[in-house]
């Protein structure tokens, strides 16, 4: 799935974007559609079968998910939730009915706005912009995670391969720190990669 980029700036929602609606009840479709239309979103789907979900959501590759459930059971609760782990994509989610559980569940699968009893044409338009505003924080946070736990990765096979360093040519922790700045700028790659090829040879010629 490749998708049209969301974004990073949070004024504007692309009313090119591909929404799919999905929803089994024509009469909740119906008010869905039209809240997105007069929102000016005219590459809205309609899908009325919950089967064979993913595979359908990657044919149509969409830039927004809505999914309208009314009374779901747990099981096709469950199903809509992997299907939102598996699916990259803001996803709104609205049901009549809801608990506590149920909310927690959609909210560590990955489902952007769960919606319980809210399903208005008015309220269609907004909704979909804070779910894809939530879902741009998510993944900024995520990807700050993410670098953030590289950054500390990286900086450890540094400090090993500054400890090998030292402990081998006998010299100090800044003239190790030098050596690897040095080899990385020669090589033309990041220190965390010259380290870490110091460290995989050395454990080499160990072993």
């Amino acid at each position: 799935m490749t998708g049209r980029a969301l974004g990073a700036d949070n004024s504007q929602i692309d009313q090119a974007l591909r929404i799919l609606v999905i929803d089994e009840d024509p009469a909740r479709r119906a008010i869905l559609e039209a809240g997105l239309r007069e929102a000016g979103f005219v590459n809205v789907t309609l899908v009325s079968k919950t089967t064979g979900l993913v595979d359908q959501v990657y044919a149509i590759d969409p830039d927004v998910i809505i999914i309208d459930l009314e009374n779901p059971s747990r099981d096709v609760l469950e199903q809509m939730f992997q299907m939102s782990r598996v699916v990259k994509r803001p996803i709104a989610m609205f049901v009549d009915q809801s608990d506590r559980s149920a909310i927690e569940a959609a909210i560590d699968a990955g489902v952007s706005a769960y919606i319980v009893d809210g399903l208005k044409k008015e309220r269609v338009r907004p909704i979909l912009d804070l779910t894809i505003l939530r879902f741009r924080a998510f993944n900024a946070l995520k990807d700050e995670l993410e670098s953030a736990k590289s950054a500390l990765k990286e900086r450890k096979i540094i400090d090993r391969a500054k400890a090998l360093l030292m402990k081998s040519k006998n010299i100090s922790e800044e003239d190790a720190y030098t050596l690897l700045r040095r080899a990385a700028m020669n090589q033309n790659k990041r220190m965390g990669e010259v380290a870490e090829s110091l460290i995989s040879a050395y454990d080499l010629l160990k072993g």
